[in-house]
Parts: structure tokens; C-alpha cells; sequence
């Protein structure tokens, strides 16, 4: 099993293993994966797959949903961002939407999935954000589009301890 690999399974263990918020609370309530990827002609094309990066400032091409995410890697993306408390955040399950899997592909020329957007850029998959995890740097990158890690509050929680 890759370091990677086991780090995915060590994060879904160390969240307890708990199921995440149904997609539509997941997404901030405004759709989701099923209501924004869904098979429509046209999903992959690079137009629409713009519209769906730039659509959130945190955006997940997934296989299967936050609350029911359908591979390790996808599960640990959805792991690590709960762990920083990202809860409002747009995720797309690529399997519901073929032109979709293949259309984000082409737009980032990354060619696995997961794929996470940060304000409309491409970060990475699996393996970059759980770098930036570990190395601060993804609670720097949080804080550029205002959002709070939850681990910052953690560790002040420590700190009084």
C-alpha cells in the first residue's frame, strides 16, 4: 500500500470513520453534484467545466458524494477539508457525468480525480492537498479566501491546556 494510501485510510480513521453532512448541506444547500454535473449535453466542455470551478470558492470533482464518498482518495480530500472545518464547499461526483470525468481532466491536464479548485485555481488532488495539510500550507491558503481552519482554533485549544 503507497504512504499516500495509507494516509487516506489513516485520516478516515482518525475522523472517527463518521459519515459527512448530506451533499446538499455540504454545498452550502445551493445543489450539488447531482443538481450541477448531471448529464446534460455539454457538461465537459470547457466552458461548463469553468463555470463549475469558478462557481465556489472551494470546489471537489469527487468520486461519490461528501457524505458518501466512493474511493479512499476522495474520502480523504473530504477528511482533510473537514478537518479544517471547510463544510461550504461544492462537490461534483464525476461518476454520475462521464463528459464531466473527462471534461475536468482536460481543463486541469491532471488526469486522476480527485480534483480540488481553490478560487477557481487547480491545487491538486489526494496527494497535494494532504501535503499542504501537513506542511501549514493549506491554512494559509484557506485564510486568502477568508476562511477560518478549524485547526488554528485547535491548537489554541492545546496551547491552554
Amino acid at each position: 500500500m503507497s504512504g499516500v494510501v495509507r494516509a487516506a485510510w489513516r485520516l478516515g480513521a482518525a475522523a472517527g470513520g463518521r459519515a459527512g453532512r448530506p451533499l446538499s448541506q455540504a454545498a452550502g444547500g445551493g445543489g450539488g453534484a447531482e443538481a450541477e454535473g448531471g448529464g446534460s449535453g455539454g457538461s465537459g466542455s470547457r466552458e461548463a467545466v469553468e463555470r463549475l470551478v469558478r462557481a465556489h470558492p472551494v470546489v471537489v470533482f469527487m468520486k461519490g458524494s461528501p457524505a458518501q464518498p466512493l474511493c479512499g482518495f476522495s474520502n480523504a480530500v473530504v477528511q482533510i477539508l473537514r478537518l479544517h472545518g471547510v463544510e461550504d464547499y461544492r462537490a461534483h461526483d464525476v461518476l454520475q457525468d462521464p463528459d464531466l470525468r473527462q471534461g475536468i481532466k482536460n481543463y486541469s491536464n491532471w488526469p486522476t480525480i480527485p480534483q480540488v479548485y481553490l478560487n477557481g485555481e487547480f491545487v491538486g488532488g489526494c496527494d497535494i492537498l494532504l501535503q499542504m495539510h501537513q506542511n501549514g500550507d493549506l491554512v494559509e491558503e484557506l485564510k486568502k479566501l477568508g476562511i477560518r481552519s478549524a485547526l488554528l482554533d485547535a491548537e489554541k485549544d492545546q496551547d491552554k491546556k
